[in-house]
């Protein structure tokens, strides 16, 4: 037997059942089997003596060990062929953070299809900020911790690169739904599916966000010049693009945004307009850049791919078919409700306007654009991706929904 120990971040999470785990086939018992923890860290392998009550009863070499099926995955020939049943009462963690908003609403629709389309089998509970940093979510996915997370690919590029394509700066995207398009399409590339299995991770659906624009405290930017010595909150590509204007990116999380703003540990902030509102950078903002565009974030929901395959199937197709379905809601939500009140915030609080004339927007863009692009393509074929593959899919993708 090869147990090592569980991460003390993994935690046992219970699956309510109104019926039964019912064994439609089992291979002849006493065969071996090896049963592996969601998060990896535990395996244990033995001869199958029983499997009832949706546990695996295994002989090892310490004796009998009743191992409860949903805590881990069995391989082997002696495993259970096992269908959950249609009754069965499922509820799944979801981590977030911040609180509800523009950015989330559609995991909240996600949830509210899902339990209609359940009629109250499969719950999704949505947690904001209770069960991991918002740094942290896709190791807790990888851990088990929790059934379903959002996360930003900026946060860590290390851990998720070839997502980081869709966080490169100035690549074109206009809309929403062109954001959607390109997103889905790097996804579901092959190396994008395996570089997410490293954390047992099955991506759900996008985050669409706008492009960012920058708030700031102090006199507002009349120049390029003006952007020197700055210190910008930014991550990922618009990082990239804010210090090719001469600022410090500075990569805090959302929620300390508003506070590094007001006692000046930061002088400006890049979001999409929903964050600037939901994290409190427009109360210290005094000046607003409407079109620099530098680029946006990428935040995929993902799903721990082990629980997405446990689930019964009406529970797994309920979740599936409903993708669309939040990713309308949350397309409409932001053009409408979002950008409403994005413009009278804006009058309220007396923020200043900034437009960035367009011999200043095109020399920035070609000087970071190109060479950010390269060099994302050259790092990241060096670790074995096909970078430049990538790069033009996204293109490709702009190019025909232009």
């Amino acid at each position: 037997m090869k147990n090592l120990s569980i991460s003390s971040r993994s935690k046992i999470r219970t699956w309510l059942l109104t019926g039964s785990l019912v064994c439609i086939s089992t291979a002849a018992l006493a065969d071996e089997v090896t049963l592996t923890s969601d998060d990896g860290t535990m395996t244990i392998s033995g001869e199958l003596l029983d499997f009832t009550d949706d546990t695996y009863i295994i002989q090892s070499d310490v004796g009998p060990l009743r191992i409860q099926a949903s805590f881990v995955q069995c391989s082997g020939a002696g495993c259970p062929v096992i269908e959950a049943s249609p009754d069965t009462v499922v509820e799944w963690n979801v981590s977030l953070w911040g609180s509800r908003r523009a950015f989330t609403e559609h995991v909240e629709k996600l949830a509210e299809l899902v339990d209609q389309k359940t009629e109250g089998r499969f719950t999704l509970n949505l947690s904001y900020g209770g069960l991991a940093p918002s740094r942290e979510n896709l190791d807790g996915i990888a851990e088990g911790a929790f059934e379903m997370a959002q996360f930003c690919s900026g946060y860590h590029p290390e851990k998720n690169p070839t997502v980081t394509v869709l966080e490169l700066p100035f690549l074109g995207v206009a809309t929403l739904d062109q954001e959607l398009a390109v997103s889905r399409a790097v996804y579901e590339h092959p190396a994008t599916v395996a570089d997410l299995a490293r954390w047992n991770a099955t991506i759900l659906m996008p985050t669409p966000e706008p492009q960012n624009n920058i708030i700031g405290t102090g006199f507002p930017p009349t120049s390029l010049a003006s952007f020197n010595g700055m210190q910008i909150r930014a991550t990922g590509g618009v990082g990239q693009a804010v210090e090719a204007l001469g600022a410090t990116a500075v990569p805090l999380p959302a929620p300390d945004v508003a506070a590094a703003l007001s006692d000046g540990t930061i002088s400006a902030v890049a979001f999409a307009p929903h964050a600037h509102m939901a994290f409190g950078t427009l109360d210290a903002g005094s000046w607003w850049t409407t079109n620099l565009n530098p680029g946006t974030g990428n935040c995929p929901v993902v799903a721990n791919t082990n629980a997405l395959k446990r689930l019964p199937s009406a529970h797994r197709e309920a979740l599936l078919s409903s993708v669309d379905g939040a990713l309308e809601h949350y397309i409409d939500n932001y053009n409408g409700a979002t950008m409403d009140a994005w413009g009278p915030a804006l009058a309220d609080l007396e923020i200043v306007e900034i437009t960035i004339n367009d011999e200043i927007t095109t020399a920035i863009n070609n000087e970071v654009a190109g060479p950010a692009a390269a060099e994302w393509i050259a790092e990241n074929t060096a670790k074995g991706l096909p970078a430049q593959e990538l790069y033009d899919l996204v293109q490709d993708v702009i190019d025909e929904t232009n």
